[in-house]
């Protein structure tokens, strides 16, 4: 239920609660069609989806006119709950599937999202400059990064420099540790008390 989210995020608007309230519904109609989300996940939407991307706002709040790119979002995760959260930065989502892009365009669309730009190509593609790079795990951290660095834009506005905010879960030293003391993590579980956010981490490289 969306309330697992509210109690984390007191201060949402009625609009901000009511657009969260209405992705489950959308995301269900959806998957009758594409299979975008998996079926044991779909039963868990709020949590495993909505609140997981809605982690990143709990380390950083984006100021308004701040950029953001969404590597890999798939089904639009973590942009558009972080888009509903955030409505006056602007985020781009971009994936290679056709089909992923088509729902985050029907999404985006049905939530009135003036701040989401869905965008299909690969990331190798991109050469906009963004404030933030964010993803859901698409791959390991260091291809990842070598994939979409030069993507960052260097001057920065938030409390945090620019740089890459990714969600990822499991054993992360061996991949970290080429970042050395650059890397920072949070664990998710400080912010969110729910089982499946043990093992989930937030990861933060600056530019």
């Amino acid at each position: 239920m969306p309330e697992s989210i509210f109690r984390y995020f007191p201060l949402l608007s009625i609009v901000q609660k009511a657009k969260l309230s209405q992705m489950k519904n959308i995301y269900e109609r959806w998957n009758s069609k594409i299979n975008v989300i998996s079926r044991k996940d779909i039963d868990n939407f709020f949590i495993n989806h909505v609140l997981h991307s809605l982690a990143i706002a709990k380390v950083i709040s984006f100021v308004p006119g701040t950029s953001v790119l969404d590597v890999g979002t798939g089904g639009g995760f973590p942009g558009i709950p972080l888009a509903i959260i955030f409505p006056e930065s602007e985020f781009i989502l971009l994936d290679s599937i056709e089909k992923k892009i088509k729902v985050v365009t029907s999404v985006s669309e049905e939530l009135e999202l003036q701040n989401v730009i869905p965008s299909r190509k690969r990331a190798e593609e991109e050469n906009g400059k963004y404030d933030f790079i964010v993803s859901r795990a698409v791959t390991k951290f260091p291809g990842f990064v070598k994939l979409t660095s030069k993507n960052l834009a260097k001057n920065g506005k938030n409390s945090l420099k620019n740089g890459i905010l990714y969600l990822k879960g499991g054993d992360l030293h061996k991949e970290l540790s080429q970042f050395r003391n650059r890397v920072m993590t949070w664990d998710i579980s400080n912010f969110f008390s729910e089982p499946y956010f043990q093992t989930k981490k937030i990861v933060y490289l600056p530019a």
